[in-house]
C-alpha cells in the first residue's frame, strides 16, 4: 500500500489539474453577472484610471518657499499722532516678508508713557476697591497694567475708586475707533512668490510668470486672465472670502490664502498650474464675541533731553494673512498600473462568487444547480455514481 501510494504520488507531480466549470442556464443570474462585470470594468476604468489616474506614481512631499511683499501708501491726521505718511515699514509685521504676516488697518494710541504711579483702569474688575485693603502692596493687577502699591483711589466723594498702581503712565483707556485708521490700505498689493519642488520626480516651478520683461510686475494685477501675475490687491483678497474690507479692518481678522499645486507630469510643465483660493479664518460671524477680530500691541521707546525714558504704546488692529501651500504630483509608472489591474480582476472573481452564492442558495431550484456543481467522492462505497478509493489506485495501475 505504501509502494503504490508513493508510485501514485510521484505520477500526480506531472499531471495538470484544471476547474470544472457548470455553465447554468439562467437568465436572471446570467444578467446579474454581466452587470456586474460591466460595473466592475466602469469603476476600474473611469474612477480608478481616468479620475484617480492609477497608473501613475505620485509624490506629496511637495518642498515650497514663500515670498511675500506689500506695497502701499497712505496719510493720517489724528490728535495722537499728528500728520503721518504710512508706508510699508510702519504697517506690516514682521518685516521681512514670511508666509505669516500682518497688516495694521487700525491703532489705539497711547503717548508719552512714563514708569511712575497712576490709578489703574476703571475698566478692569480686579482692580476695583473701597479701602486702602483691598490694594495689597506689591500685588499685580489680574489682566491690568501694573503692581499695587498699597493705595486706593477715589474721585471726590465717591466709595468705590480704583488701586493706585506703579506703571506706565497714563495707562491705556481709549476704546477702538468707529473708523479704521487706514481704511484705505483696501488699495495695497500683495505680493506672493512661492517656489515649489517634487523631489521625487526632480520638478520645480514658481507661480510667477517666467519673462525678462521688468515692467511686467509693475502694472499686472492677479486675475482669470493674469493667473501667473502674483500682484493681490488687499481689498480684492478681503472681498473675494466674502467679507467687507472696512469692517474688518476695523476690528481685524485672519485671512487664508491657499496655493494648491496639482501636477500632471505626463503633460507639459506648462500644464501644472497654481490655483488660489480665499478664506476667512477667524470667528467673523459672531461680530460681537469677544474672541472677534485680531489685534496686539506694541511699544516704540525714546528719551527726552534730561535721559528720562518715555514710551508710546500702540494697540494695533489688522489683518492677519497665512499662506498656505500643498499639492500633489503624479508619472506614470508600471508597478501601480498593474496593481489596480490586479485588482480589477480580483473584483471580477468576486462578481463570480456573489453570483454562486445566488444561484446555489437563493433562487427557486437552488439544491438542482447545488448537486450540479459540486460532485461528493468517499471511499468503500462504489456505485450510484461514485468512486471509491480501490477503483482509482486499479485505474492508475492500468494506465501505468
Amino acid at each position: 500500500m505504501g509502494q503504490a501510494g508513493c508510485k501514485g504520488l510521484s505520477q500526480s507531480l506531472l499531471d495538470y489539474k484544471t476547474e470544472k466549470y457548470v455553465i447554468a442556464k439562467n437568465k436572471k443570474v446570467g444578467l446579474l453577472y454581466r452587470l456586474l462585470q460591466v460595473s466592475i470594468l466602469t469603476y476600474l476604468v473611469v474612477w480608478v484610471f481616468l479620475v484617480k489616474k492609477g497608473y501613475q506614481d505620485t509624490d506629496t512631499s511637495l518642498q515650497s518657499s514663500i515670498i511675500t511683499k506689500v506695497k502701499g501708501v497712505t496719510f493720517t491726521n489724528t490728535s495722537e499722532l499728528g500728520e503721518r505718511l504710512w508706508d510699508v515699514a510702519d504697517y506690516v509685521i514682521p518685516p521681512q516678508g514670511e508666509n505669516v504676516f500682518f497688516v495694521i488697518t487700525n491703532l489705539i494710541v497711547t503717548p508719552n508713557q512714563q514708569q511712575k504711579t497712576c490709578a489703574e483702569s476703571e475698566s478692569i474688575p480686579d482692580a476695583l476697591c473701597y479701602r486702602d485693603s483691598d490694594c495689597p502692596p506689591g500685588e499685580p493687577v489680574v489682566a491690568g497694567n501694573g503692581v499695587r502699591t498699597g493705595r486706593c483711589l477715589r474721585v471726590g466723594n465717591m466709595q468705590r475708586g480704583t488701586c493706585e498702581i506703579f506703571a506706565w503712565c497714563p495707562v491705556e483707556t481709549k476704546s477702538r475707533p468707529e473708523k479704521p485708521l487706514l481704511g484705505k490700505a483696501e488699495d495695497f498689493t500683495i505680493y506672493i512668490k512661492n517656489f515649489i519642488r517634487f523631489p521625487k520626480f526632480n520638478f520645480s516651478k514658481t507661480n510667477v510668470l517666467d519673462t525678462k520683461d521688468k515692467a511686467f510686475l509693475k502694472s499686472c494685477h492677479f486675475g482669470p486672465e493674469n493667473p501667473y501675475c502674483p500682484i493681490f490687491r488687499l481689498g480684492s483678497v478681503v472681498s473675494w472670502t466674502g467679507s467687507n474690507f472696512q469692517e474688518i479692518a476695523l476690528q481685524g481678522g485672519v485671512i487664508g490664502i491657499q496655493i494648491e499645486w496639482d501636477c500632471d507630469l505626463d503633460k507639459a510643465s506648462s500644464e501644472c498650474n497654481p490655483r488660489y483660493s480665499f478664506s476667512r479664518l477667524d470667528n467673523k460671524f459672531s461680530e460681537n464675541s469677544i474672541s472677534s477680530g485680531y489685534n496686539f500691541r506694541f511699544a516704540k521707546y525714546y528719551r527726552d533731553g534730561a535721559g528720562v525714558e518715555f514710551r508710546t504704546l500702540m494697540k494695533a488692529y489688522g489683518i492677519r494673512f497665512d499662506v498656505m501651500v500643498n499639492g500633489k504630483a503624479g508619472k506614470f509608472n508600471i508597478i501601480p498600473t498593474i496593481i489596480n489591474i490586479g485588482s480589477g480582476v480580483a473584483l471580477m472573481g468576486a462578481g463570480a462568487f456573489f453570483c454562486d452564492l445566488v444561484l446555489i442558495y437563493l433562487i427557486k431550484k437552488s439544491h438542482f444547480y447545488r448537486d450540479k456543481k459540486y460532485e461528493e467522492v468517499r471511499s468503500g462505497h462504489p456505485g450510484n455514481g461514485k468512486v471509491n478509493v480501490e477503483q482509482l489506485q486499479n485505474l492508475q495501475t492500468a494506465e501505468a
